[in-house]
């Protein structure tokens, strides 16, 4: 046997015909193959460790995520956005008297969305809504109030958390009514991929270091009871 190789015939016999075949040839690939193996392996790892992670939920057991939540609310840090609840010319069910607001039975979580606020806490908070009907009428049912409808919410794909952040008040929480898309806009601008929130759901930011704001996570609106802030 020569040094350092060994070589290897199969030998194969079909219906009596015998045939040979020298495996000799395929052990100058094997290294190649091993090193290409790995890589289909490592590459998509490595693309899995380097993308943004995905929003943390709040709810279903998260104690450490909902008591950094209910610190941050004591301490008035929290920017939220609150998507409106279901709009009314996306679904079947009536409206509650404008085609472009919100269905009838969804009064009844938006006022499900305030209570679950007021034990968080309304004294230190301040309230803006875009223009639009249904998010109106989600904040005014959420909290029997309602802005006069500020346009940087209307056009929310750029400078949403710039213009959140100059508005947001030291010591107090701002809580902001708005369509899913401003959700995904400010998902972007914290370099985090774009979620699919359900009617009624909450995205918090912490703006504890204003110069680093950061995405806490988010509460879908059925959740909440599932919220343990202790």
């Amino acid at each position: 046997m020569p040094s350092g190789r060994l070589d290897v015939e199969l030998r194969l016999s079909f219906f009596g015909l015998a045939r040979s075949i020298d495996t000799s040839r395929f052990a100058r690939y094997q290294n190649t193959m091993v090193v290409l193996a790995s890589a289909l392996l490592v590459i998509p790892l490595v693309f899995w460790l380097l993308s943004p992670a995905a929003v943390p939920d709040l709810a279903h057991g998260n104690v450490a995520g909902a008591r950094a939540l209910a610190e941050g609310w004591a301490k008035g840090e929290m920017i939220v956005l609150v998507r409106h609840v279901e709009r009314c010319d996306h679904a079947k069910a009536a409206c509650l008297n404008d085609r472009e607001g919100i269905t009838d039975r969804a009064r009844a979580v938006a006022v499900g969305l305030g209570a679950r606020f007021e034990q968080l806490g309304l004294d230190n908070v301040d309230l803006y809504n875009s223009p639009r009907v249904r998010t109106a009428q989600t904040a005014g049912y959420m909290f029997n109030k309602v802005s006069a409808g500020d346009d940087w919410l209307f056009n929310c794909r750029h400078d949403l958390l710039r213009n959140a952040l100059a508005h947001k008040v030291a010591g107090r929480n701002l809580i902001l009514v708005t369509p899913s898309e401003c959700m995904q806009a400010m998902e972007a601008a914290l370099q985090r991929p774009t979620s699919s929130f359900g009617y009624g759901a909450s995205v918090f930011v912490s703006s504890a270091q204003p110069q680093a704001p950061r995405l806490l996570g988010f509460i879908e609106a059925s959740d909440w009871r599932s919220v343990t802030f202790q």
